[in-house]
């Protein structure tokens, strides 16, 4: 029997937090808008360590339901053990993350002009000619829909984009929460070559309950159980586990005639963390005034979109990303020493005030500079790129 065809404004793939931000934005409009989610429930599985910077609040009304702690340390380990302790103003929040990937979905469930369809996969898409219109046909495993915009909030994994032809590199994480006894105020990132192009982390949930996670691209399995006996974890006592992927290197092209992509799709995500809740809180602003602008203008077509979304992304968030991205080409290509040395000259200098001081976890540019200028640190960089010359070749590659 052939489908029939349904017609919306908008389509959204992907009803995670970017794709129920964005329609939250566009819930005022008169646009009619479809939200396909391949869950049958909103915001499982849970995927996130969840701790993001105090600039979340700034950015939404943020009920003090979902902020399950506060951290006021942050320790950063090295391969051997050694540590240095930061603290600031910043005191992040340890969120419910599954709470609020459903916080923009439940204010926008139940508006006319916005519509879900839970459990239903995207497959693929093509343009066709409407009316003399640039449209967009997009096939579900249930039907068909027409729509003069898709946006792909699909994650890291994103089938818009796949079908696109924009390549994403991954990384995979595993996490587990177990009740431990490790502090409360203090989040942990354990550095270690073995899983350079992250880190393992220990998250305090509140109530003594932790996440306990690690990121690598190679030999997760392996490298994570190491890092679990390291901490004396007995995976069997886990409360749940979780699995993730998390988008590796900086925001690529995000704009394509009728589309455009949005959060781990479109790579919004520091790679110095793996976090990308601000970037694409802030990245989901711009797209819905992109959106509206091309409905006003009944222009739907990459040069517009490009004006009007990706161009401000990357002057604002784009530069930031690419300054995370440098930070990880950097830390990626330190031995076991070089992170020894590196915390003695912190511990030694000027570089922990100036952490203190300018450290942001989500706009590093500030700090980079700052640290630019400390003679010391200059001097263990140019060591460092000595031994790997090919970390010039990358930095060149992420800002020309």
């Amino acid at each position: 029997m052939e489908k029939i065809i349904e017609k919306f404004d908008v389509c959204i793939v992907g009803g995670s937090l970017a794709g129920n931000y964005l329609s939250y934005l566009l819930s005022n409009s008169k646009l009619n808008i479809v939200v396909i989610e391949e869950h049958k429930e909103i915001g499982l599985p849970f995927q996130c360590a969840g701790i993001i910077s105090k600039k979340l609040s700034n950015l939404i009304e943020l009920p003090e339901k979902i902020v399950l702690n506060r951290v006021k340390i942050a320790k950063i380990v090295s391969p051997s053990g050694k540590f240095i302790k930061l603290s600031g103003d910043e005191e992040p929040y340890v969120i419910d993350r599954i709470a609020l990937d459903r916080l923009f979905f439940d204010k926008c469930k139940n508006f006319d002009n916005i519509t879900y369809l839970l459990g239903e996969k995207f497959k693929s898409f093509k343009y066709f000619k409407g009316n003399h219109q640039k449209l967009v046909l997009i096939h579900t495993n249930k039907r068909k829909i027409k729509a003069k915009m898709l946006i792909g909030c699909d994650g890291p994994l994103s089938s818009v984009s796949k079908i696109l032809g924009r390549k994403q590199k991954v990384i995979y994480a595993s996490q587990i929460r177990v009740r431990a006894n490790f502090d409360e105020n203090e989040a942990v990132m354990w550095f270690n070559p073995k899983w350079k192009e992250l880190f393992g982390w220990i998250v305090p949930e509140g109530n003594k309950i932790y996440r306990i996670g690690l990121a690598s691209s190679k030999n997760l399995a392996k490298n994570y159980k190491l890092f679990l006996e390291k901490l004396d974890i007995n995976i069997n006592d886990k409360l749940d586990q979780q699995g993730g992927i998390i988008p590796y290197g900086v925001m690529k092209k995000v704009s394509f005639d009728n589309i455009l992509l949005l959060g781990d799709a479109a790579g919004q995500v520091k790679a110095t963390t793996g976090g990308g809740i601000v970037m694409l809180l802030t990245a989901a602003k711009y797209a819905a005034l992109c959106i509206i602008n091309c409905f006003k203008n009944e222009v739907f077509s990459k040069k517009v979109i490009e004006k009007y979304y990706e161009k401000p992304c990357l002057a604002s968030i784009g530069k930031q990303l690419k300054i995370h991205f440098f930070i990880r080409i950097f830390l990626e290509n330190l031995n076991a020493d070089d992170f020894d040395t590196f915390f003695q000259i912190i511990k030694t200098s000027n570089i922990e005030k100036i952490v203190s001081l300018y450290g942001d976890m989500d706009f590093p540019r500030e700090l980079v500079i700052r640290l630019m200028k400390d003679f010391v640190f200059i001097k263990f960089l140019v060591k460092v790129v000595k031994r790997n010359p090919l970390i010039l070749v990358n930095i060149i590659k992420i800002f020309f």
